[in-house]
């Protein structure tokens, strides 16, 4: 286990003991006659069970020897069942002890799966101790038939079928000369970091990016880091959160890059464009890859350098089990296959905070001169000095000052106004008493979705029941005050305020990637700001209070980096640039008017280790029934005991419902659904989670319980 990362090893041989009545493999009477030199095939099941995670042996039939080769998908019998699988190696024996049924299908002669992809699944589940299959349903996409067709008629994959391919080493790339004079000259160790990518070494830096528009900012950071890496004749993967961020890093690349030597890997273009991408980076034609989170996991050939934005997005989360975050998937990459690392962001997590001080990585900043010609003016309406101006400061939505900033900012280009919520009213509360207001059929949030005057109907934002006779349970009242301004009220109190100026939203369904650099008032969610060629005016941030009110223990460094993301949006405080936030917070306010990231992350990573709570520490989270829980937790304390570890642990605690009714066991099914959480050490993180993981395959070939929610790192835990 890497001491800084604290990575668990590679998957291990799970014990049989946990798997009664599921062979090694499977029996049967003899078949046809078997391939002549390595006739065992060893095949991973693509099962969502635990206890199928492992490699099950095969014997491959002379007919099909040359198709199968490890890496290719496969169909075999299972217990009765067709299933699908990757025959990950040929061996010469088995050690089942008795006759192996024979492989059923190639279904593809291309070895999708290459073995340095295998590895890291291998190593992503265990890390999370989930199963190698859940990794590899996000690592390899779904087949395209036709393109295979097209491109591998013979199941072998030919870059000079790609009508865009480039040199399969990169070195035919026009690659910008002098580097060292790039957007990174004006960062210590920027120059040096670049240097060393390009004379084919493996440095790790933690980037702390200024800019965020035009063509200096940090996408053309990221380009040339990969350029410079590509010169080194090495591989690169990037992988942003979303696909707003991915355009312009693939604009970016492809501005220093042949377009042949790019692939671009998201679901968001659909199946057929991500695998004509991934075929394109597994043939070798292209020796970069861009995309989300699965392309953490793309074949590129001898990489060199991984690169992850803005790592404290929770876009950046993979949403099914194990629920792996792809920061960590690159750090664990970059480990097993020696290459760079690039972590950068407007802001540092906690997280890379940590590798910074553990000497993992060394820090990218600009000095304070730099720092001062660069980002805009930052101005707090909650500052002793501005409430002393405007007494009403701290109770106004929209103070005094950022009404000046706002006509100001107007009389010079667009306008950023950031809001906390999405709709018109996301939140309605009864006027007499202050209660919420709740569904009568659900009981869910009553909201108003947009703006209808005196005939606006709330209805409930669970099960989208109307309901235009609300009446309050406590108090009986019948009258409705907003709880919370949404981005569309507040776009209408706005477009009121500057008469004549455009009003543009950003949120919900309808999330803007630019705006033109025309004096406009843009409207966002936090998250959804649209980037403005020339750079914003002025921005105002509003509901800050309501962003760190939130009851998470992140709530506070995700509140401080959607500020900066939004505030690098701006021009320098020197062509007129303004900021102006509403919020009371001394720390995270503080942090954005010295625009010091580095120091915000530095105090909250003490206060955690302090309290040694994530990412001091590891946690894990065990949800379910009472029972099955109990049971869970008894069985991992009896398996860590005899090893002298005694976990810090908290619950079971019943859960809260965040969701609508019937969205887990404690809806109407009268099972109450709790959560047990266990704080690990690193230094004990690899034996925990090996046992984690065995005791979740045993519970789930017994069959005893029911499921529980086995979850690590999870960030909405706490």
């Amino acid at each position: 286990m890497s001491p800084i990362h604290g990575a668990a090893a590679p998957d291990e041989p799970l014990q049989l003991s946990l798997l009664q009545g599921f062979p090694a493999s499977a029996a049967a009477a003899p078949g046809p006659a078997l391939a002549a030199r390595l006739p065992v095939a060893r095949v991973r099941l693509e099962s969502s069970l635990p206890h199928l995670d492992r490699p099950f042996d095969y014997s491959v039939p002379a007919g099909l020897d040359a198709a199968a080769q490890p890496g290719v998908r496969v169909k075999v019998k299972f217990n009765g069942q067709e299933l699908p699988g990757y025959l990950m190696d040929r061996v010469a024996e088995s050690d089942a002890g008795h006759p192996l049924v024979p492989l059923h299908k190639v279904i593809s002669p291309v070895p999708v799966l290459t073995a340095p992809v295998a590895e890291l699944a291998g190593r992503v589940a265990a890390r999370y101790a989930g199963s190698v299959s859940d990794v590899l349903r996000v690592a390899v996409p779904p087949r395209m038939a036709k393109l295979e067709k097209d491109l591998a008629p013979e199941g072998v994959l030919d870059p000079s079928l790609f009508a865009d391919g480039a040199a399969e080493d990169g070195t035919g790339a026009a690659i910008p000369a002098g580097l060292e004079a790039s957007s990174w000259s004006s960062y210590r160790n920027g120059p040096a970091f670049l240097q060393h990518l390009g004379t084919g070494e493996s440095p790790r830096a933690v980037l702390s990016a200024l800019q965020g528009y035009g063509p200096g900012g940090w996408p053309r950071m990221i380009a040339e880091a990969v350029a410079a890496v590509r010169l080194s004749g090495r591989g690169a993967i990037v992988v942003v959160p979303d696909y707003r961020d991915l355009d312009r890093v693939e604009a970016a690349l492809l501005r220093v890059l042949p377009a042949g030597d790019v692939a671009r890997l998201t679901a968001d273009d659909g199946q057929t464009p991500r695998y004509r991408s991934f075929l394109r980076i597994l043939s070798g034609a292209a020796g970069v890859a861009v995309g989300t989170r699965s392309a953490a996991y793309a074949p590129v050939r001898n990489p060199g350098l991984v690169v992850c934005w803005d790592d404290g997005d929770d876009l950046h989360i993979e949403q099914r089990s194990p629920y792996a975050h792809s920061r960590e998937v690159l750090l664990l990459r970059a480990e097993q296959e020696g290459a760079a690392c690039l972590l950068a962001g407007h802001t540092r997590s906690t997280e890379t905070q940590r590798l910074v001080e553990a000497g993992w990585a060394w820090p990218v900043e600009a000095d304070r001169a730099v720092v001062r010609r660069t980002v805009p003016r930052v101005l707090n309406t909650a500052d002793s000095f501005e409430l002393e101006h405007d007494p009403l400061a701290r109770i106004a939505r929209l103070p005094g000052a950022a009404w000046r900033a706002a006509k100001d900012g107007l009389e010079r280009g667009p306008v950023l106004v950031q809001v906390a919520r999405a709709g018109y009213a996301p939140s309605l509360a009864c006027d007499n008493c202050r209660e919420p207001a709740r569904c009568t059929a659900c009981s869910g949030p009553l909201a108003i979705a947009g703006a209808s005057g005196s005939s606006a109907i709330p209805q409930c934002r669970w099960c989208s029941t109307p309901a235009p006779d609300w009446r309050c349970g406590t108090c009986n009242g019948v009258r409705l005050r907003r709880g919370a301004t949404g981005a569309l009220r507040t776009a209408e109190e706005l477009g009121r305020a500057f008469p004549g100026k455009p009003v543009v939203t950003s949120s919900g369904d309808r999330v803007l990637a630019t705006v033109p650099d025309s004096k406009a008032l843009v409207v966002a969610t936090v998250g959804a700001e649209p980037v403005a060629d020339g750079g914003y005016a002025a921005a105002l941030l509003l509901d800050g209070d309501s962003l760190l009110r939130r009851e998470n223990l992140r709530a506070g460094e995700d509140a401080v980096r959607r500020w900066f993301n939004a505030a690098a949006l701006v021009r320098p405080a020197g062509a007129g640039g303004l900021v102006v936030i509403t919020a009371d917070d001394a720390a995270g306010v503080g942090a954005l008017l010295r625009w010091d990231p580095a120091g915000y992350a530095q105090r909250e990573l003490s206060l955690r280790q302090e309290l040694q709570l994530p990412p001091a520490v590891r946690v894990a989270s065990i949800t379910g029934g009472r029972t099955a829980v109990g049971h869970f937790s008894e069985a991992v304390e009896q398996q860590l005991g005899p090893q002298g570890i005694v976990l810090r642990t908290a619950g079971p605690a019943p859960l809260v419902m965040t969701g609508a009714p019937g969205q887990g066991g404690a809806a109407g099914s009268g099972v109450e659904d709790v959560r047990t959480l266990l704080f690990i050490p690193y230094s004990q993180a690899t034996q925990v989670t090996r046992v984690l993981r065995a005791v979740k395959v045993a519970a789930a070939a017994k069959r005893t319980d029911d499921p529980v929610q086995l979850r690590l790192d999870g960030v909405d835990v706490l």
